[in-house]
């Protein structure tokens, strides 16, 4: 441990200005216009595994952005840790609420990080999380350390929903194949109290189109008399949940996971505040479906959520106008047994059956994903606990987390394997939101902790 952290201490600065350098490229892969730039950072993650000591690293072509793929195989006999992680971002808008620009990393202090915060897209999710394992990797390197195999995959799409990985996994069953999958793309409690992910939930992804007359109308002349698209897709949007804010898609609930009160109750053991969630917030009170308190809502129950609507006009100054056309954007969080292709369908069939007559509605799905539960007495479990244990000196504690992470049923499903999430953000890091960044702290320590995860990763699979 002592030379581990060691290391660490002597290599900090180098961590540190190489993962800026792989923030500075902004690799949007929801926009087009970074498509240079999102190739551009696979070729900088290929030439990273390869100064860390890979022997094969090669960039694979997909019909999308590539996938980084490396591997050092030191004895087939021995066990076999895949590591995935993505180097593609979010998009940073809206720009004008960043306190520095998001491909212009810079250390800042606060309160949570008073040992300095990197600012930046991608910091947390997931170039910094995911470089951890590079640096991890070359210090097993260095050190001759290394107890294992390991193979990296490191794709470009995961935050347009990963639509070319499936291909790619299902062609390379034996190329990727493994005993456990490692995955830094989730968080933890608090930098003094470490968690493992447990379960994700799934995802459906849909966009709406509500369509009125064939032209934009003058609101004097034409308000009252034709139905505004604006007004409708409101009504419709509202009418998605009731007055306890379950949502009222026939057949939503049907396969829902229900969790006993003692499986509740152990959720409940985890730190938990709520003056200082709705402090952080700026929230003078919390909302969610009823019966279920904060921690649970946004974990183990699924959700409806418009993540963006707009129509008409927009502009600086007035325009009175009722608009041909408006739009939005919905996802659904679904919780495991939840199969997100059938919620699509019932989505699609119950919007477009509440659609009033004087508009045309359209559902275009974009992507979804099951939700996923790892079992705790798992040998990978356990060691990733010992290693939390060891660099925090106390368990981490098994949580469940709201966010989704598709592509990990489908590893399950085509490569057999279970998977570890190994998270070391924060809630508070902003990931997906202006001024995302990671904490030092939380970078080094991943560093320190993962090697630790091979090692008893090894010794409990003998």
């Amino acid at each position: 441990m002592e030379n581990i952290k060691s290391y660490v201490q002597e290599n900090k600065e180098r961590f540190l200005n190489e993962l800026i350098e792989l923030l500075k490229i902004p690799s949007v892969s929801a926009d087009t216009a970074y498509s240079q730039d999102v190739i551009d950072t696979s070729e900088a993650v290929k030439r990273s595994l390869e100064k860390a000591g890979c022997d094969k690293v090669e960039i694979c072509e997909t019909a999308g952005y590539p996938i980084v793929y490396g591997e050092k195989i030191i004895d087939p006999s021995l066990p076999t840790v895949l590591v995935y992680g993505h180097y593609d971002v979010q998009p940073a808008d809206p720009i004008e609420l960043w306190t520095s620009p998001p491909f212009e990393p810079v250390i800042k202090t606060t309160e949570i990080h008073p040992e300095g915060a990197i600012f930046a897209r991608g910091a947390c999710d997931d170039k910094g999380q995911m470089y951890m394992h590079v640096k991890a990797f070359e210090y097993m390197i260095q050190s001759n350390t290394l107890p294992c195999n390991v193979k990296f995959m490191i794709e470009g799409e995961e935050e347009v929903g990963s639509v070319n990985l499936k291909t790619f996994v299902e062609n390379n069953v034996e190329k990727l194949k493994n005993d456990v999958i490692l995955i830094s793309d989730t968080g933890m409690i608090s930098n003094q109290q470490p968690s493992i992910t447990t379960g994700l939930r799934g995802l459906s992804y849909v966009e709406v189109e509500v369509t009125g007359p064939n032209r934009d109308l003058h609101s004097g002349l034409y308000g009252g008399a034709v139905a505004n698209p604006i007004n409708v897709l409101a009504k419709m949007i509202a009418s998605l949940h009731d007055e306890n804010n379950h949502i009222t898609i026939p057949g939503f609930y049907d396969n829902v996971e229900e969790l006993s009160l003692e499986e509740r109750a152990e959720m409940a053991k985890a730190p938990f505040n709520l003056e200082n969630y709705k402090k952080a917030l700026d929230l003078n009170d919390v909302y969610g479906e009823k019966g279920y308190v904060t921690n649970e809502r946004n974990s183990i129950r699924p959700t409806l959520d418009v993540n963006g609507i707009w129509g008409g006009y927009t502009g600086e100054g007035a325009k009175t106008v009722i608009a041909s056309q408006a739009f939005a954007k919905i996802s659904m969080r679904l919780v495991p047994n939840q199969d997100w292709e059938n919620i699509t369908e019932l989505f699609t069939k119950h919007f477009m059956s509440i659609a009033p007559a004087g508009v045309t509605v359209k559902v275009k799905p974009h992507h979804g994903g099951q939700g996923y539960v790892t079992p705790i007495d798992s040998i990978g479990y356990k060691a990733a606990n010992m290693a939390y244990t060891e660099t925090f000196g106390l368990p981490a504690i098994p949580v469940r987390s709201g966010g989704s992470i598709p592509i990990v049923a489908l590893f399950e499903k085509e490569l057999k394997s279970k998977t570890i999430l190994m998270g070391f953000g924060l809630d508070s890091d902003a990931i997906h939101s202006p001024n995302e960044h990671f904490g030092i702290f939380n970078y080094l320590k991943g560093i320190e902790t993962i090697p630790l995860f091979y090692k008893y990763f090894v010794e409990l699979s003998k």
